[in-house]
């Protein structure tokens, strides 16, 4: 092989290979998140004790959600995917923040970082995310929690589950993504106000 064959394989091999293959499909123009309908305002600083604080775990969820893609079902056993739609975050880590969120504004209640490890709220909410995208054959979405409260010194645990449906006029992430998040502050209301009684 000649020196000059040689030097062209080395400048060949050496372009860029970013116009020739794609190793993840191409993202939307906006990732869709969720929005409080109720936002937290800005405001004096609010004081409060372990026994009046409010811990919000990340959810769990079912293997189908743990990625940023929105998901869709098509019957009681086929799963898809929403094309050109994508979360900003994993659904767990939205619905955790909006939740969060809602119960600071509908208790009053002070719900702490998970990362600040000093609080220790005697009130802890977890459960778990089921239902979290579109219903493609009844044109609607649907989310579901199941969510736990337990408390520190009681042995007992409540649980209980929420879902709403809302349904959608087209397919498109931009719809769907309206309507889940309504579906999602429904939920969200809804377990605040079962934290608050």
């Amino acid at each position: 092989m000649t020196r000059s064959r040689i030097a062209l394989i080395a400048v060949i091999a050496a372009l860029p290979l970013s116009g020739c293959i794609s190793l993840s499909p191409k993202p939307p123009k906006s990732l869709m998140s969720l929005t409080a309908t109720t936002p937290l305002e800005a405001g004096p600083a609010r004081t409060t004790d372990d026994k009046k604080a409010v811990a919000v775990s990340l959810p769990s969820t079912i293997p189908q959600l743990t990625t940023q893609r929105v998901m869709v079902t098509e019957g009681p056993t086929a799963i898809a995917y929403l094309k050109d739609a994508l979360w900003a975050a994993p659904p767990a880590q939205l619905f955790r923040s909006l939740l969060a969120e809602t119960i600071t504004v509908k208790t009053g209640r002070v719900v702490p970082d998970p990362r600040l490890l000093a609080a220790q709220p005697n009130t802890r909410v977890s459960g778990q995310l089921s239902a979290f995208g579109l219903d493609a054959t009844a044109m609607a979405v649907v989310v579901t929690f199941d969510g736990t409260i337990s408390r520190s010194g009681s042995d007992r645990l409540d649980s209980r589950r929420f879902t709403a449906r809302v349904p959608v006029s087209s397919d498109t992430g931009p719809a769907v993504a309206v309507a889940i998040n309504q579906a999602a502050n429904q939920v969200a209301g809804e377990v605040a106000d079962w934290v608050g009684q």
